[in-house]
């Protein structure tokens, strides 16, 4: 099964740059795609915070699987904001964010090395070093949230 996953996410990667390419075909569509993909984001990350908090049993194993699909969800939302007709479409976004797509691209530039850094850290199984690496990648997603998301 893990091994399944693994295959899986790979194969994911590697395509994601052909299908992106050709995965939208307006920008409602490149908005639906955003939010489903920050949607799966926030799952994988509150599993992981429930753990750190305490809320749930800490699982080692789970907090790996969490970090390996955030290392794969934290790329593909970007693209999505320079789809044409993407601005025009809506979607939980501050007009603001359309004057500063490169600081976006920065974050999420950022947000893809802080998920690499959680699966790292997540590989050796110690709470501390995966309490650090997860309240950096918490801590880039909340700073794009205050200047970008409207509420």
């Amino acid at each position: 099964m893990k091994k399944a996953l693994i295959v899986t996410l790979l194969s994911a990667t590697l395509c994601a740059p052909v299908i992106a390419a050709t995965a939208f075909t307006d920008g409602k569509d490149a908005v639906s795609y955003r939010q489903a993909s920050f949607q799966l984001i926030r799952h994988n990350m509150g599993d992981i915070q429930d753990m750190i908090r305490g809320n749930v049993a800490f699982d080692a194993e789970r907090v790996q699987r969490r970090a390996e699909a955030l290392a794969l969800l934290s790329q593909l939302p970007w693209e999505t904001f320079t789809v044409p007709g993407t601005k025009e479409a809506g979607g939980d976004v501050k007009p603001v964010i359309w004057d500063n797509l490169a600081d976006v691209q920065e974050r999420g530039d950022k947000m893809a090395a802080d998920a690499a850094a959680l699966l790292v850290a997540a590989k050796t199984a110690e709470q501390a070093e995966i309490r650090k690496a997860f309240a950096d990648f918490a801590r880039n997603c909340k700073a794009c949230h205050d200047k970008y998301k409207a509420d």
